[in-house]
């Protein structure tokens, strides 16, 4: 299949080929036919297999097939969960849009309020946005969403962990006289994101795109043991001077970057970072200076496990492990995308140990130990009893009821 196939305007297939994309990806091919039939989509996807252009391309296709007639507000609004993810959609908006008269626009946290107010009074026909800045426009009546045609949440399931559910509702309720909606998340497993697709969409198309062969992630896990903390920051400096090239390291807390930062910086090794709460004009340079390849390592907290988007990232290291298997996904998703090959290397210690096997089960992917001689551990990996069953309702009464004492019978002996 090609976009030619998809019944895509010579406009948007030429901005794709100068992007240098051939043919669709498994979700591009399902998710633009229904969505040009003006349906509503539920879908999910892996990282890096083309999720931002399957709805861009077919609302940029409704664009042109019926066209402003005369200046208005946002017509196409995407909402997502980080700033970095929103000017990444933005960025693809603008490349996809470059031969048509399509106008895109982007608003997030840490702009300055004049700059969103200029972007807010041109005829936009895309507007992407993160949801707590604009919905500070709409309360504020700076932003319309009257016009709004269709609605789009990408990460929903990262929304929801940040707690956006409410204010994405209002935003909604706002535009209430749209006539599609999508909703895109990394796993469509669990009630929240169930009950927050019943809230927005309308009888939607449910997809699960499962990556070709060729689109998969190939990336390879493996973790190393540490004894304590020096023993990490051994290991990851050895493996930052010997193995790595273009690499993201993860960390749990802001303290604990500014602490990895500082070691870095002793030990010769150029890094530039994110965090939360950190102004957006530094965000943005910190990126563009890892983008350009300038610095090799970037340091981030969560908050930026997903909405980096760089191509050509070697390496993920989890410096500190996350939570929640989901997370550890998405972390060494930043990795292996498109296709391309990827390393994703964990530094535990024994307190981790149980999680890399849970990250394991979770994947379907093994993750092994190696070891680098020269920084071998002092200590034994511990060992993980095997998992305990969950008992379900009927197999707790029974274990109840086995573990009352029987009622014992008297027995009375007659005197002689």
């Amino acid at each position: 299949m090609t976009f030619e196939d998809l019944e895509l305007d010579e406009e948007l297939c030429h901005a794709v080929a100068d992007m240098g994309y051939e043919s669709p990806t498994s979700v591009q091919s399902l998710v633009i036919p229904h969505a040009m039939d003006g349906r509503d989509i539920l879908a999910s996807a892996p990282t890096g297999t083309g999720k931002t252009a399957a709805f861009l391309l077919p609302v940029c296709q409704f664009l042109l097939d019926y066209p402003r007639k005369q200046p208005g507000s946002t017509r196409i609004l995407i909402l997502t969960p980080t700033r970095e993810l929103a000017l990444q959609v933005y960025e693809q908006a603008i490349e996809l849009t470059k031969h048509t008269d399509i106008v895109s626009g982007v608003i997030t946290g840490g702009i300055n309020y004049g700059t969103d107010r200029e972007t807010l009074s041109q005829s936009i026909d895309i507007l992407v946005a993160t949801p707590g800045r604009l919905f500070e426009h709409i309360q504020n009546e700076m932003a319309d969403c009257r016009d709004i045609e269709c609605l789009i949440l990408d990460e929903a399931d990262r929304m929801l962990d940040m707690g956006f559910r409410t204010i994405v509702n209002q935003i909604a309720s706002e535009a209430r006289w749209r006539k599609q909606n999508m909703l895109f998340s990394a796993t469509l497993e669990g009630g929240g994101v169930s009950q927050f697709a019943n809230d927005i969409l309308q009888n939607p198309e449910v997809i699960e795109a499962f990556p070709s062969r060729k689109e998969k992630n190939k990336i390879h896990q493996w973790y190393h043991l540490a004894d304590d903390l020096n023993h990490k920051k051994a290991l990851l400096v050895h493996i930052l001077k010997e193995q790595a090239t273009t690499t993201v390291v993860f960390v749990k807390t802001r303290e604990r970057l500014q602490m990895l930062k500082d070691y870095l910086a002793s030990q010769d090794i150029m890094v530039c970072w994110l965090q939360g709460e950190m102004p957006q004009d530094k965000r943005m340079a910190a990126l563009t200076r890892f983008k350009s390849g300038e610095v090799p390592v970037l340091l981030a907290t969560d908050v930026a496990a997903r909405g980096i988007d760089v191509p050509e990232v070697s390496h993920v290291i989890n410096f500190d492990m996350p939570r929640k298997a989901d997370v550890y996904v998405h972390r060494i998703g930043r990795t292996g995308r498109a296709g391309a090959k990827g390393t994703a290397i964990s530094l535990i210690e024994a307190h981790d140990f149980e999680f890399i096997s849970k990250a394991a089960r979770y994947t379907e992917e093994p993750i092994k130990a190696r070891v680098i001689a020269e920084l071998r551990p002092q200590n034994k990996a511990p060992k993980i009893g095997p998992r305990k069953k969950k008992l379900t309702a009927k197999d707790k009464a029974k274990a109840k009821s086995k573990a009352k004492p029987k009622n014992k019978t008297k027995v009375r002996t007659k005197k002689r």
